[in-house]
């Protein structure tokens, strides 16, 4: 099986970030609590990002995603934070620190506010780690660092241990560099221990489904059918234990699902009790009319007193 054959959803980075930035935070940054108010929304400023940096027309090797977010502190004051992915090194295609550079000097220009940076690195190259841009000439020099973090460089065990549920979306990313050249068999069992590491977590039912999604969808099975069949195995898995499952919204649906036909039966009840009632008021009226008929009252008075057609009275 050449590597070509499994493909990498790339832009799955970007939704996991803003799916579980709080746990991303906590992650890379030990003392966010500290730091951020991690209580306050953020804001997600991608639409921003593009309008500083265009996508390159024609660039379809690229492998790598942005994610530019304002952020709280403690004191009320802003701060963005800057995520950039490499899913490949991008020797030959640029230079990684230069432009995390270009990134820090245009956004912190535009918008006066302090940025931190984080380069993710989700590539296989050993080699390829850069964490610092630095520019010198004739006496004059520049040096920019930024915080790197090589996915490749990362203890599996730590990150099973570790309870923060991003540990996950690491593992994930950890287990397609490291088992690329497996089956579609194989691929599906990592799924399912990467599914079994995800439920032992603690987390909000939006963050579960979201890294669900990540670890489901991140690397590709050759054959479709498989996906198909991971799925089915997950929601047997759900059907066995349903407070640990991750797709909890499939149950909130079939719940939902339940009270919307026990309303819809309350419904049909309430019409078939009125059509009664209705049906019980329209036999008095004719009694009555058919009382005053014998008392030789005209049927246009009888219908007009008692609200039925004349010809319900003639009918009489």
């Amino acid at each position: 099986m050449s590597r070509r054959s499994r493909r990498i959803d790339d832009p799955l980075w970007k939704s996991i970030i803003e799916q579980t930035f709080v746990h991303f935070l906590s992650f890379f940054f030990p003392d966010a609590d500290d730091i951020f108010d991690l209580n306050r929304e953020c804001e997600y400023l991608d639409k921003e990002f593009e309008s500083l940096f265009p996508p390159e027309p024609n660039n379809k090797g690229v492998r790598y995603v942005d994610k530019l977010v304002k952020v709280y502190l403690h004191d009320g004051s802003e701060q963005f934070v800057l995520c950039h992915i490499e899913v490949q090194s991008s020797k030959g295609t640029g230079d990684l620190a230069q432009r995390m550079f270009e990134y820090f000097y245009k956004i912190s220009d535009k918008y006066k506010v302090p940025v931190t940076a984080l380069a993710i690195l989700a590539d296989g190259n050993k080699s390829y780690r850069p964490e610092i841009y630095v520019q010198e000439f004739m006496g004059t020099s520049l040096s920019y660092r930024f915080n790197s973090y090589k996915i490749l460089d990362q203890d599996e065990t730590v990150l099973r241990a570790d309870s923060n549920p991003f540990a996950v979306v690491v593992l994930t990313a950890l287990m397609a560099i490291l088992h690329r050249n497996v089956t579609d068999e194989e691929l599906k069992e990592i799924k399912h221990d990467l599914y079994e590491e995800m439920i032992k977590r603690e987390m909000s039912k939006d963050t579960r489904q979201g890294i669900y999604d990540f670890l489901a969808r991140y690397v590709s099975f050759q054959k479709p059918e498989m996906f198909i069949n991971f799925e089915k195995e997950v929601e047997t898995k759900l059907g066995r234990n349903t407070t640990m499952g991750t797709r909890e919204y499939l149950l909130e649906k079939a719940k939902n699902e339940g009270k919307a036909v026990e309303r819809a039966n309350a419904v049909k009840l309430l019409q078939e009790e009125r059509a009664k009632a209705e049906a019980e008021k329209l036999a008095e009226k004719l009694d009555s009319a058919l009382e005053f008929k014998k008392l030789g009252v005209p049927d246009a008075d009888i219908a007009k007193a008692l609200g039925l057609s004349v010809d319900q009275v003639k009918a009489l």
